[in-house]
């Protein structure tokens, strides 16, 4: 996999990889940014909450779970001094939809966790990654109800 970035002006860039797509890089303006594009290290945590979460929607998907939203959050906390690396991560799984078996939820995230997933497999390597899970009944017209909790496991 390549990926390049090309400076813009200022502290902005335009990213590029393999696939084709553009993304926007931007600084924030307490650093001289013109606050115009995503930070470097928001991408990062985007690219572990959206690894993890297509591995799990996709393996949700296969067992026939019956999903109506889906969306997986991620927080991060990070050093107070520079370079300021994340130092945990808790990854978050909402899940909801009509009768979901919450050992499929467990199972699916088991797997991303421990197979499939590499930006999961090498940011643990270096921080603890908590993992929750939510399960909401979809009750229609925008109302859930909570099901199930629970946390898969801690590093």
């Amino acid at each position: 996999m390549d990926a390049i970035v090309t400076w813009n002006k200022g502290l902005s860039f335009t990213g590029t990889a393999n696939s084709g797509f553009k993304i926007q890089l931007g600084a924030d303006k307490d650093v001289g940014g013109d606050d115009d594009g995503f930070r470097p290290l928001e991408l990062m945590a985007l690219s572990l909450a959206g690894c993890t979460g297509m591995d799990v929607i996709s393996i949700l998907l296969k067992k026939r779970e019956v999903i109506t939203a889906f969306e997986v959050k991620v927080h991060h906390g990070r050093a107070e001094q520079y370079p300021k690396v994340f130092t945990d991560a808790v990854l978050e799984f909402h899940v909801t939809g009509h009768g979901i078996k919450e050992n499929s939820v467990l199972r699916s995230i088991e797997l991303s966790s421990e197979i499939y997933c590499p930006a999961q497999a090498m940011l643990s390597q270096i921080m603890p990654i908590e993992i929750k899970y939510f399960i909401y009944e979809d009750l229609g017209e925008d109302i859930r109800t909570l099901v199930s909790t629970g946390v898969y496991k801690s590093n």
